[in-house]
């Protein structure tokens, strides 16, 4: 067997990747240069003033500096904790369902959100928390009072929140149950013989079996800290609304394409790389540590 004719076309098949990781993801990486300096448009990264640090210790003069990323780290880890939990629960009363054709049904419906982008689901999840909108239709219904919750700061994070868990608790929850079919069947009959009831089942033969799984994905979880999903943020903020939900990437956003300040811009979205990577790194360390998973 020619090894090497296989090896050309193996390599072929990944040109295309390494194409296009090279175009956007490490050429542009040339750009950081810009944190660095007082940069001009018109003479270019390459001719504007170097500036060094200066940048970031502007940076983090700025009450809006820890603002956002107060925000960020508040957010992203109620979304970490709420999409590990809710999943969970879910996946177990899933699983313990016996109609099948039911099942399966409920697996689709709430897995369906999760191929739509945040264009389409902001503009739904705004409709119905709308002032006018059927959530405070059903409200008023009980005497209660119509909120605008977008409007409202200490809402706005929650509802963040609750909307991804929504949008996402379908897909993570089929990799329960993925995990949930990987327990055997024979442990679940030495615990009915043994007189063990459904939830004594649960608690010392399910969960046990999924702990591994729960544990990665809570460590994996970890190197998302600082993403509190721009897409979700940017499709559901407003001004009115800045103090509690703006993140740092709707931040860099607004501070670089929208009112110019490029190094500013790319000085925090630099530093936000750099944490990220430092915990991507320590995530990986303790996924192999405590679930025994590598990638290499």
């Amino acid at each position: 067997m020619n090894t090497k004719g296989f090896a050309k076309h193996y390599y072929a098949m990944l040109l295309p990747g390494f194409i296009w990781l090279g175009v956007f993801s490490i050429f542009p990486m040339f750009g950081i240069i810009i944190a660095f300096e007082h940069y001009n448009p018109v003479k270019g990264m390459l001719g504007s003033e170097w500036v060094g640090l200066e940048n970031f210790r502007y940076m983090f003069t700025l009450s809006d500096t820890r603002s956002i990323f107060f925000n960020t780290i508040f957010i992203a880890f109620m979304k970490i904790i709420a999409n590990l939990i809710v999943p969970l629960v879910f996946a177990l009363l899933l699983n313990e369902l016996r109609i099948t054709v039911l099942k399966k049904w409920v697996q689709t419906i709430v897995y369906l959100p999760h191929f739509l982008s945040w264009v389409i689901l902001g503009g739904i999840v705004l409709d119905l928390f709308s002032f006018d909108g059927p959530i405070n239709g059903i409200l008023s219904v009980f005497g209660l009072k119509a909120t605008n919750f977008f409007a409202s700061a200490p809402l706005f994070p929650f509802l963040a929140v609750g909307t991804d868990v929504w949008k996402e608790f379908g897909f993570n929850m089929i990799i329960y149950l993925a995990a949930l079919t990987g327990i055997n069947p024979s442990l679940y009959e030495a615990a009915g013989i043994d007189g063990a009831s459904r939830m004594r089942r649960l608690w010392h033969v399910t969960l046990p079996g999924i702990r591994t799984t729960a544990a990665l994905l809570a460590v994996l979880g970890l190197g998302n800290v600082l993403n509190a999903g721009f897409d979700q943020i940017f499709n559901l903020y407003n001004p009115l609304v800045y103090s509690s939900g703006d993140i740092i990437d709707t931040w860099v956003y607004r501070t670089g394409l929208l009112n110019l300040q490029y190094e500013l811009a790319t000085a925090v979205g630099l530093l936000k790389s750099l944490i990220g990577f430092i915990l991507i790194a320590i995530s990986y360390v303790a996924a192999y540590k405590w679930a025994n998973y590598r990638i290499f």
